[in-house]
């Protein structure tokens, strides 16, 4: 899908046609809207194509008519009927008169500005599109670190009672989720760094001020996925030893339970053999007495355990 945008003087629209200053969104785009691009613009379709794979790194490409920024973005994916938290690349290619996004599906990223929420956004200001995208793009990092970290606080709670592995694999999942983002955000790094070394993109002294916003968000996401990592390893393996503990607490009260009602049984059973004389068997309120015997058995034992906090 393609998607053309431009600032005007009442605020940003849609249009039909490429013009000079505008936005070019391509959104999972099909092989004729890419090369109708790449012919607009002299753009190799390679580099339109590069988004598109999901396993490709960030980096920065400097071309004689156009550069490349491919960073990768974070994303929210449905699985089991739980949300996963995953990245994919987002191309950013700056041409002479117009700046062209290539994503594989719609984000929150780039629907911001589509809607106008971006405060000091205009289309022509290409430089500074792009820096806006970054800056949006570590804003949402830690956007969904803070939800990963709420996640896992509630998934901390059952795991006091839990004797199940679920848990576990959930917080499994979110540690897979933050293994993504730290890889993810270690290369977009990189790529915030050749941008402020590179002379090719044409800066203004605003836009390097923005740029180093740009670097320190993202070394905060970095600094935020690395902490929540190793508490997530640390609470694996805290938890993994208090399932067994919980498993074992369970079985010694099961054990505790059978001795206790095998006292019982095992006066009842003796009471059942055919023996001819049996003790209490000629009084008249010998079953009575025998069943009072064994219920106050029962309970000392019981008690006894009690106090031994054995239940």
């Amino acid at each position: 899908m393609i998607g053309i945008f431009k600032t005007f003087d009442d605020g940003l629209k849609q249009i039909k046609d490429y013009e000079d200053g505008c936005w070019v969104a391509l959104t999972s785009p099909s092989p004729t809207e890419l090369l109708e691009v790449s012919e607009q613009f002299e753009v190799d379709i390679d580099h339109l194509r590069a988004p598109l794979d999901e396993e490709e790194r960030s980096r920065l490409e400097i071309e004689d008519d156009y550069s490349l920024v491919l960073v990768d973005i974070p994303c929210v994916e449905e699985k089991n009927g739980r949300e996963r938290y995953v990245t994919m690349p987002l191309g950013v290619v700056l041409v002479k008169n117009a700046i062209i996004t290539v994503c594989l599906e719609e984000t929150p990223i780039l629907k911001s500005f589509m809607e106008g929420r971006v405060r000091g956004f205009y289309t022509f200001k290409k430089t500074r599109f792009i820096l806006q995208i970054l800056y949006k793009n570590a804003s949402v990092y830690l956007q969904y670190l803070k939800i990963i970290d709420r996640k896992s606080g509630e998934i901390e709670e059952k795991l006091h009672i839990s004797t199940k592995n679920r848990e576990l694999i959930e917080l499994l999942e979110l540690e897979k989720c933050l293994v993504y983002f730290t890889t993810s955000l270690r290369s977009n790094e990189v790529v915030l760094e050749k941008l402020l070394r590179t002379e090719s993109i044409k800066q203004y002294p605003e836009d390097k001020e923005l740029l180093e916003d740009v670097i320190i968000e993202n070394k905060q996401a970095i600094e935020m996925a690395n902490i929540y990592s190793g508490i997530l390893s640390g609470m694996m393996d805290a938890f993994a030893s208090v399932i067994s503990n919980n498993l074992n607490i369970i079985m010694k009260t099961l054990a505790t339970i059978t001795i206790v009602m095998s006292i019982p049984t095992m006066i009842f059973s003796m009471y059942g053999m055919n023996f001819t004389h049996i003790p209490l068997g000629d009084f008249k309120y010998g079953f009575l007495i025998i069943i009072l015997i064994t219920l106050l058995l029962t309970v000392f034992v019981a008690r006894l355990f009690a106090k031994k906090d054995m239940f």
